[in-house]
Order: C-alpha cells, then structure tokens, then sequence
C-alpha cells in the first residue's frame, strides 16, 4: 500500500476540489490520502468540525461524512482527476487525529502527542531520533513546541512526517 498524503495547504488539484466541497457542509479538510489496495484506487478524505478538540459531540457525524461523500464523489466525476474507478471513503481523524497543518499543533497544544520526524532530532539527552512523544506545548513560528521526558524540545514543522493525537483512555 503507498500512500501519498495531502494537506490543506498544499495546492494539488484534488484538494482545490476537495476543499471547498467541506467548507460547503462546515466540516475542515484535514488530509486527504490516495493508495491503492489490491489493485483498486482508494481515496480517504478525513474530515474535523472546528472545536471537536473540546470532546465527546464536538467532532463530525456520519451525516456529515454522508452528505460531503455523496457532493465529493459528483465533484471527483465530473473533474476527474483520479482518472479511471476509485473507492471514495469520508470519516472522522478518530481519536489519535492526525496534526497535518500548523495551526492544528496550536489548536490542540495541552494535549498528549506523537511526532515522527523525516530526519534525526537531538532528543534532549545527547543523542539522535526520529519518533518522539509528549505534552504539546502550541507554536513558536515554525517550531512546534513539545514537552517530553521532562524536556522541552523544538521541533521544525517542516521536518515532520507525521504526527497525531494520542487519546488517553480513563
């Protein structure tokens, strides 16, 4: 399975088509991954409502995964920029939601996050990794702030590969 994410704030064709189809139904775009399984096309388009971060009932509901799927899917036909079948599938981020744009490392800062980076990070203790985990702290500039092993860490946003939420279950 290769997966090629898109945020956001990357101006490909798919989400100059994607985006405004969310903001029609009040939902954000978060990210937007096309892979193929077992020879099929399959485009997963995740969505968030703004204040979800506040818990339980905030978040996107299956009617909102419904209705942005059915106006999604006319919008990809008619463009056509998959070009050929593809499966369409919408949903939530879930708990462990990704951090894609900058500003979702402000917006959930005070929660409880892992971070991969693309290349190796001093890690506070005189060595190198990639991977770390921790309290986020929000933003400075382009540094996302990070709160781990009793070290605060700056981590550029530009060499990060991934990231999400770590929910914790009480």
């Amino acid at each position: 399975m290769s997966a090629a994410p898109t945020t956001p704030e990357t101006s490909d064709p798919l989400t100059r088509i994607v985006e405004p189809v969310c903001a029609a139904h009040g939902v954000e775009l978060v990210q937007v991954v096309q892979v193929t399984e077992r020879g099929e096309a399959v485009l997963r388009v995740l969505i968030d409502r703004e204040g979800s971060e506040a818990g339980p009932g905030s978040g996107v509901t299956l009617a909102d995964c419904q209705a942005v799927s059915r106006d999604l899917g006319t919008a990809l036909d008619v463009h056509d920029v998959i070009g050929g079948r593809y499966r369409l599938e919408v949903s939530s981020p879930g708990v462990d939601r990704p951090l894609v744009k900058l500003s979702d490392f402000e917006r959930f800062s005070g929660r409880d996050v892992k971070i991969k980076l693309s290349v190796p990070r001093a890690d506070g203790r005189g060595g190198e990794r990639r991977s770390f985990s921790g309290k986020l702290l929000g933003v400075d500039g382009a540094m996302v702030r990070l709160e781990s092993e009793g070290s605060e860490l700056q981590l550029p946003f530009a060499e990060i590969a991934r990231a999400h939420v770590v929910h914790r279950f009480d």
